[in-house]
């Protein structure tokens, strides 16, 4: 049973002064996840997590991370920007981006960030865009094929499918890479990979760390090159049904550094640093999008239409993701109606949930749509003029704070050309 991390009493209250919809975090459950990952991984000496900015970038949740040991993972000048706004600086930034512009690759030189190449032919541009060939640098790697777990412990399939990804190297590329960055110059080099997205498995990440320290192992034989970091990525999961799981981290940490001292230990690479860059772990738990019921509707189906859309939270409507909904102070009462949720856009996808059962509802009810803190409000846009929501950050002592405003019409006109 999912619980809201706010009462409606509490909700009551904010949204006298901010309207709905809203996103709201919670910043006491932010700070948990990544001290609860840090203990996790605090037998590799130089671990630090790279939240994944494009999860949910907001200054305010960056230099709430900060706070907490971690750096930052960007993929767009934007990303760099800003987080070189909230004070992040040369090897608290990974840069890992594909069918990458050069004015990317030149920011992130400047910043001293840590840049993870997509592509082999990226060696060369890399190097006619900035001028040199970085002392430190790492390389995307791409196994190809299917990754899969089968059934997981906990009862869920694991798989995904790296061979249709645009991302990364063959294997063979990256000792032909390797190979030319040590020519170049490189002296410290890192491998990255992501095989799978959202996983609900405590098995995957030091499945993940294996195939990594083999093929690290297998470079430095190959290629002679001093492998000083791992980057295990993202794919660390949220569960986003009541009946999911959550991971682990603890496990999953354990799990790592076994894989660790069994195949980089023995092989002289116990001095290798572990990075993260988790989106979705670190905060979807911690984000709820508020919405308030505008009307009921009941013809061949019975729908309620509230004052968020598809604007505000996108994964329903473009994934048919599910994303739990609690019916504020309706939480214990028998779930014994079935709707259809809506925005308002002119798209027939716009809908949160289809056929949930739910507690009757009435205008006026608050919902809570949870585990919208990553890939939530970011993917937001705006169709039919439907304008992106505020963020709200309900803080460790009870009170609110203003993260991020609401967009105005103003906003939305502010780019047009009118003469």
């Amino acid at each position: 049973m999912k619980r809201p991390f706010v009462t409606l009493e509490q909700l009551q209250e904010i949204v006298k002064q901010y309207p709905t919809p809203f996103h709201l975090y919670d910043e006491k459950g932010i700070r948990e996840t990544a001290r609860g990952l840090y203990r996790a991984f605090s037998w590799n000496p130089g671990f630090k997590e790279y939240f994944a900015v494009k999860a949910t970038p907001n200054p305010q949740i960056l230099k709430l991370l900060r706070e907490e040991g971690c750096g930052v993972d960007c993929s767009s000048l934007t990303e760099l920007m800003m987080s070189q706004r909230c004070g992040f600086a040369g090897d608290e930034i990974m840069f890992s981006s594909n069918d990458t512009p050069a004015e990317e690759f030149q920011l992130a030189a400047e910043l001293g960030a840590t840049i993870n190449l997509d592509d082999i032919s990226h060696i060369d541009f890399l190097r006619n865009t900035i001028g040199y060939t970085p002392k430190k640098i790492a390389c995307r790697y791409n196994p190809g094929g299917t990754f899969t777990l089968g059934e997981s412990k906990e009862g869920f399939q694991v798989m995904d499918n790296p061979g249709e990804a645009k991302y990364g190297l063959t294997r063979p590329q990256m000792t032909q890479a390797f190979r030319r960055l040590k020519e170049l110059g490189a002296e410290e080099f890192g491998i990255h990979a992501f095989l799978a997205s959202n996983t609900i498995s405590n098995e995957y990440y030091p499945a993940l760390a294996a195939i990594l320290f083999r093929t690290a192992v297998e470079l430095k034989e190959e290629t002679g090159c001093h492998i000083t970091f791992i980057n295990l990525s993202g794919g660390v999961g949220s569960p986003y049904r009541p009946d999911q799981p959550a991971n682990d981290i603890a496990v999953i940490g354990e799990g790592v550094r076994r894989a660790y001292e069994e195949i980089l230990v023995p092989a002289g690479m116990g001095d290798v640093s572990l990075c993260t860059e988790l989106g979705r772990f670190m905060l979807a738990p911690h984000g709820h999008l508020v919405t308030q019921v505008l009307h009921e509707k009941h013809t061949y189906k019975d729908y309620i239409g509230v004052d968020a859309c598809a604007s505000n939270l996108m994964r329903p409507a473009i994934y048919g993701a599910y994303h739990h909904i609690t019916v504020m102070g309706k939480e214990d009462l028998p779930c014994d109606h079935k709707y259809d949720v809506t925005g308002a856009l002119c798209e027939n996808s716009d809908k949160f949930a289809i056929d949930r059962m739910l507690p009757e509802i009435d205008i006026g009810d608050l919902l809570v749509i949870h585990d919208t803190g990553a890939h939530g409000h970011a993917m937001g846009y705006q169709y039919n003029g439907r304008l992106r929501s505020a963020e709200v950050l309900l803080c460790e002592d009870g009170s609110t704070r203003l993260i991020r405003r609401a967009e105005t019409p103003e906003d939305y006109f502010a780019t047009a050309i009118w003469e």
